[in-house]
């Protein structure tokens, strides 16, 4: 039944002089969300009044300046829900509402009594005009279909003229424009348009759905830039899209259709809409802001966003969701991890005015994302992201030669379990396995005496006493400890620097050392440099597995 020869190739436009592909986005298109309509038609269980007015309440909260808010005509929820709207003064002086409704009399007449009251608002007609609808579903000429287009248009003038204290606008779609020869589309469109008389002051919306995405986003360019050159009065009616999403590109076709000279774009917001969607207005909107462009609403909560568009469509965002996802600001792999945490400081240290951080296309934080959610452990990870997650979530920093060894720890830890890691958790096997001390090695005192370039110390090692000297304090104490067991210790690399400022700030002392060959590490805080040091040095030599002070005086 898989058999690819059932279907035909869309027909490309002849445009051999097509001039979108030159074009840039330099400023947003006017939106218009259908969240209420569209969106909500395309639901399992549509939303109650109480979901729709936290959804419209969020849509004008974002900055919507045209809202499609029901199908007045279709059902007497949506009937009663607009009425609520105006009633209730729930529609801010700068928001325009918009209905929708089919090209019949009865369900236009319909329409405007929701609208009663109402200081602005779009009455949206439509008809479907695709070859196949035509040909199979009404079974009618060309004529005809322009004929219902016509007849509709005609029905939404004179009755606009009953309520003459509302500023109306008209918008016109011929549904499945995408499946409509375009010529016929532009026939029918211009006849809608000659009844509203743009030219005379009405304001008119023509609006071009791409109800079932058909083709690759430029041949919808092409016919957007062959409609908006062959309408007849295409400079007095503003151009609107309206893509679906039925091959993915929804977005793109509407990126596209921009620039092939459409003026406005309607979609819901993270993409909810019949079959795979409609097209995706914070992703496109997103996509503008991370170019420097105004997307002009506020996507500065994403999380709140997300909470009420899940809340009242009872639909669960995808984690990797273009922007607004859980993860798309994660990185598990070691090497994006070790380049984010690079690029990050670079980008604090020269205080860059402009966003450029290795694998982070915009700063998380400017839509309510966290740095936490950057950087996450599991078994795909490297040293470096492992570094970052103690840095960033409690302030611990750690020399680089550290970092392999904590990495191995915590790669060890993540490919037992074959889980994430928590924050938390790297914090409890970094101090387990370099700062936690049996108490037979815990330094209580210390005792330094300098002659002569030489340091004599004594040691209070648990209850036990210690002597030793060398040209500094970790110098003595390796030769108190070669002595006292035998062996040969060398120290390979140290690290130390201050927790904080001031005089009260504690010290960080980090160690690598061997022990008759074998290699051990640990890192130990004090009040003091010092301190800190010959317990760092105390603490890796206990890991070696020596025992314990016995029987020193």
């Amino acid at each position: 039944m898989f058999d690819h020869r059932k279907y035909v190739p869309f027909a490309p436009i002849a445009l051999a002089d097509r001039t979108w592909p030159d074009k840039t986005m330099t400023a947003a298109p006017t939106w218009c969300s259908v969240d209420l309509r569209d969106g909500n038609q395309a639901l399992v269980n549509p939303m109650d009044v109480e979901q729709k007015t936290r959804m419209f309440d969020l849509l004008v909260r974002l900055g919507f300046k045209e809202i499609e808010v029901g199908f007045p005509s279709a059902s007497q929820p949506d009937f009663d829900f607009v009425r609520k709207l105006i009633t209730e003064n729930r529609v801010p002086d700068d928001v325009t509402l918009q209905v929708l409704t089919q090209a019949r009399k009865e369900l236009i007449e319909r329409t405007y009594e929701s609208l009663q009251g109402a200081k602005r608002a779009i009455i949206h007609v439509y008809n479907s005009t695709s070859t196949v609808q035509r040909e199979q579903v009404f079974k009618l000429p060309p004529e005809g279909i322009v004929d219902i287009a016509v007849q509709g248009a005609k029905w939404v003038h004179e009755i606009a003229m009953r309520y003459p204290n509302t500023e109306w606008i008209f918008q016109y779609s011929p549904e499945s424009f995408t499946g409509t020869e375009l010529d016929r589309a532009i026939e029918v469109c211009d006849a809608v348009i000659a009844q509203w008389q743009p030219e005379l002051g009405r304001e008119v919306i023509i609006n071009l759905p791409a109800t079932v995405e058909m083709s690759t986003p430029n041949v919808f360019a092409d016919q957007i830039e062959y409609f908006c050159r062959h309408l007849a009065q295409r400079e007095q009616v503003v151009i609107s899209l309206h893509t679906h999403n039925d091959r993915g590109c929804g977005v793109a076709a509407a990126e596209l259709g921009i620039f092939a000279g459409a003026d406005r774009i309607e979609g819901t917001l993270l993409g909810n809409g019949e079959r795979t969607g409609n097209m995706d207005i914070i992703t496109m909107a997103m996509n503008l802001y991370s170019q420097g462009i105004d997307p002009q609403l506020d996507l500065s909560n994403i999380i709140d966003i997300i909470e009420v568009v899940e809340s009242c469509t009872d639909i669960a965002i995808a984690p990797r969701h273009p922007w607004a996802g859980e993860l798309v600001y994660t990185a598990f792999s070691g090497s994006h991890q070790d380049a984010i945490r690079k690029s990050m400081q670079y980008h604090k240290d020269q205080q860059q005015a402009h966003w450029n951080v290795a694998y982070l296309p915009i700063d998380p934080r400017d839509i309510g994302r966290q740095y936490e959610a950057v950087v996450r452990i599991n078994s795909q990870s490297g040293k470096g992201g492992v570094a970052l997650v103690l840095e960033r979530d409690y302030g611990i920093e750690l020399p680089k030669w550290l970092h392999s060894h904590l990495s191995a720890i915590v790669q060890s830890a993540v490919e037992d379990s074959g889980m994430e890691i928590s924050p938390s958790n790297i914090k409890d096997l970094f101090e387990r396995h370099f700062i936690q001390v049996d108490n037979h090695w815990q330094l209580n005192n210390y005792q330094l005496t300098h002659s002569d370039h030489q340091v004599q110390a004594q040691f209070m090692i648990g209850d036990k006493v210690l002597d030793g000297q060398g040209a500094g304090a970790l110098e003595a104490l390796c030769s108190a400890l070669n002595q006292r067991f035998d062996c040969v210790i060398e120290i390979g690399h140290f690290d130390q620097h201050a927790l904080g400022e001031g005089t009260d700030a504690k010290a960080q002392a980090c160690i690598q050392m061997s022990v008759d060959g074998s290699a051990y590490s640990a890192v130990a805080i004090a009040e003091d440099s010092t301190a800190a040091a010959l317990q760092a040095l105390l603490t890796a030599f206990g890991r070696s597995g020596i025992k314990a002070l016995e029987g020193v005086a």
